[in-house]
């Protein structure tokens, strides 16, 4: 199992200073990746559903604000103070960058931290953000996902990149440099519907989704059923199932707070969080990226401290 951490995105933690320690004290910890989120803008009103909550509601909390510093940009800035970390969009809304420049700029991380950049997908949830930016479509963002990551793959492996199709096309270019790894940097899809599993077995090397929270829950038996079908769809797009991997992304759940119906997976002890790692294990996740954000930057790093040490070291 590989573990990675959330990188905060608001308030005080997510200032340079803070941002750094907490990048460099992954790094030095032996953590596998950090993980940023992807919002340019946030509209003041918000009527879109945010999938990852039971009442659909965005508000509240850091997120009110709308305090977000530009995903790209950011990890630029941790790959020059990091070494061995890899750095991961978790994920990238894909429609809302021009393809062309995207690809550039994510061949550019790579080549940069030397071959550390995961690329994280996503379709996108908030139709006013797609708006605002002038961005194509929301009822087509899952068509534009798939030809926008194709056009990257072109651009990323092809001495003469060519492509045609129905929203983005381009042809007699050069397109240096190429990314470090080969034959691109991973990508991961996130989502929970069948079109993103669909969409990580067809074009992805992992399925990427959120588990362990009351709006998306993914209870061993449930993913399990899910793991399966992604690797029918593997199987349908002529891939080895095992070529796509899983990598969850879950919270790491305070003890302090009260709940309902029983333990939380990932929560209490450093052993009772050892069997959920090996139950998902079991299952077949191969990373898991644990939500570790909060306002206060010791308390942040002691939790780093604390997981390395009583939960990396064994798992």
């Amino acid at each position: 199992m590989r573990f990675g951490f959330y990188l905060p995105n608001s308030g005080p933690t997510a200032q340079p200073d803070s941002l750094a320690e907490i990048a460099r004290r992954g790094d030095q910890l032996g953590f596998d990746c950090m993980v940023a989120p992807d919002h340019i803008i946030q509209p003041t009103q918000i009527e879109s559903p945010y999938p990852y909550t039971v009442s659909g509601d965005f508000g509240g909390g850091t997120r009110s604000d709308g305090e977000w510093p530009e995903q790209l940009t950011t990890l630029a800035f941790l790959a020059g103070i990091t070494e061995n970390i890899r750095l991961v969009t978790s994920v990238m809304i894909v429609p809302y960058r021009n393809p062309i420049l995207t690809a550039k700029m994510l061949a550019t991380i790579d080549m940069l931290s030397k071959g550390r950049l995961t690329v994280g997908v996503g379709v996108g949830w908030m139709e006013e953000e797609f708006e605002a930016l002038d961005a194509p479509p929301f009822a087509k963002r899952g068509a534009v996902t798939d030809e926008y990551l194709r056009a990257f793959k072109e651009l990323w492996t092809s001495d003469n990149p060519h492509f045609e199709g129905e929203f983005c096309s381009f042809s007699g270019l050069s397109f240096l440099p190429k990314p470090t790894q080969k034959p691109h940097p991973p990508i991961w899809v996130g989502g929970q519907s069948r079109l993103a599993i669909r969409r990580a077995a067809q074009l992805g090397d992992a399925w990427h989704p959120v588990g362990a929270i009351p709006a998306a829950p993914l209870e061993p038996e449930e993913l399990s059923e899910k793991v399966a079908l992604l690797g029918r769809y593997a199987e349908k797009a002529g891939r080895d199932p095992k070529s796509v991997e899983v990598a969850m992304k879950a919270p790491l759940y305070d003890t302090s707070l009260p709940t309902e119906g029983g333990r939380r997976r990932f929560s209490g002890s450093a052993d009772e969080v050892l069997q959920d790692v090996q139950t998902y294990s079991d299952i077949g996740v191969g990373h898991l990226i644990f939500d570790i954000r909060g306002t206060d930057l010791n308390q942040s790093l002691e939790k780093m401290d604390w997981f390395s040490k009583e939960v990396m070291a064994h798992a």
